[in-house]
C-alpha cells in the first residue's frame, strides 16, 4: 500500500534521504524544524491531524517517521534542558498526538541509550545505561513513545553518515585535503550506517506497520560489520584514492571531550532480521556505495 509521510527532521541527513528515496507514488511531507517544532504541541497535534486527513481523502496510509532530534552530543552537556524538549518531550508530543489519530510512529533512536562498554553487540533488551545527557535525552524519548499507547516502533541506529549535512566521512574527507596526516581514535568499536541504506530500511519498515507491523517494538539498524573511527577513516582515504597511511590510530584520551562516547556501539540486528526485513548492507560494501552515488557531496564539492 502506498504512504503518506510525515518526515520531522527533514532538513537534517536522514530526513532528506527519505524525500530522495521515497517510491514516487508515496506522498512525503519532510519538515524542518523551522517549519515544524517537535516541542510546539500544537503545531504537532496540527501536523499528524492533517497528515491523517489527507491520507484518507488520497486513500494511503499515514505514517509518521521522527528523524528530528538535538544531535550535538558535546553542546547537550551544557544545554540540557533544549537537548531533553528535542529529544524527550517532542517524541512524547509526536506520540501522543499519533495515538489519538491512528497513525503509526517510527522514532529513530541511538546506540548513546547504552552504556559502550559491552563485549557483544547490544540486544534490544539490554539495560539502557546511557553515561552522556545526550544518551540520557534519547533514552527517554524512546521510554515516552514506547509507553504512549501509539502504534510505534523505535528503530536505533549509529555512526550515521551521508550526502546531506555534517558527519564523520565528510570530516575526514576535508582533512585529507588540508593535512599531511590526521589522527583518529582507534579504541571505539562500531558499525557505519549509510543514509542510503538506513533511510529504505525505515522505508521498509514504515509500509510494514501500516498491515502486519513486527512483533518487536524495538529494533537495531545499523551497517554490517564492525570497525572503529580509525579504520573508517582509512577507508574512506582508500574511497579518495589516498593513502590510508596518513591515517594515524591514537586513544580516545587523546581526544577528551565533553561528553563521553561509547568505546562498543555494536547493536544486533536480530530483531530485525526476525521481522523479515532486510537487513542493511555490510559499512565497507556500503562506502563504496556512498561515494560511487554522492563522492562529490562527500569529498565537500
Amino acid at each position: 500500500m502506498s504512504l503518506a509521510l510525515l518526515v520531522p527532521g527533514g532538513s537534517g541527513q536522514l530526513g532528506r534521504e527519505f524525500v530522495a528515496r521515497a517510491p514516487a507514488d508515496y506522498e512525503v511531507r519532510a519538515p524542518g524544524s523551522a517549519e515544524l517544532d517537535i516541542t510546539n504541541a500544537g503545531a504537532v497535534i496540527e501536523a499528524v491531524k492533517t497528515l491523517a486527513a489527507a491520507a484518507a481523502e488520497a486513500a494511503l496510509a499515514p505514517v509518521v517517521i521522527n528523524a528530528a532530534a538535538y544531535t550535538g552530543v558535546d553542546a547537550a552537556e551544557s544545554d540540557r534542558s533544549k537537548a531533553f524538549a528535542v529529544n524527550a518531550d517532542g517524541p512524547r508530543l509526536l506520540a501522543a498526538a499519533c495515538s489519538a489519530h491512528q497513525v503509526p510512529l517510527v522514532h529513530v533512536s541511538t546506540d548513546y541509550v547504552f552504556a559502550g562498554d559491552a563485549d557483544r553487540p547490544y540486544r534490544t533488551d539490554d539495560p539502557l545505561e546511557p553515561r552522556s545527557v545526550y544518551g540520557a535525552t534519547k533514552a527517554a524519548g524512546e521510554e515516552a513513545v514506547l509507553g504512549s499507547g501509539a502504534q510505534a516502533w523505535v528503530v536505533r541506529t549509529a555512526w550515521v553518515y551521508g550526502a546531506y549535512g555534517a558527519n564523520f566521512v565528510k570530516t575526514m574527507a576535508r582533512l585529507a585535503g588540508e593535512r599531511d596526516t590526521v589522527s583518529v581514535v582507534d579504541d571505539q568499536r562500531g558499525s557505519p550506517t549509510w543514509t542510503g541504506d538506513l533511510a529504505p530500511g525505515l522505508l521498509e519498515l514504515a509500509g510494514r506497520v501500516v498491515s502486519d507491523g513486527p512483533a518487536a517494538r524495538i529494533l537495531n539498524a545499523t551497517g554490517g560489520g564492525v570497525t572503529t573511527w580509525f579504520g573508517l577513516a582509512g577507508a574512506v582515504y582508500d574511497e579518495l584514492g589516498l593513502d590510508p597511511e596518513r591515517v594515524k590510530p591514537c586513544g580516545s584520551d587523546e581526544f577528551p571531550r565533553p561528553a563521553p562516547r561509547p568505546a562498543y556501539s555494536v547493536l544486533s540486528d536480530e530483531e530485525w532480521r526476525s521481522a523479515g526485513l532486510t537487513p542493511l548492507r555490510p559499512w565497507r560494501e556500503a562506502l563504496t556505495a556512498a561515494f560511487a552515488e554522492h563522492g562529490d557531496a562527500l569529498r565537500g564539492g
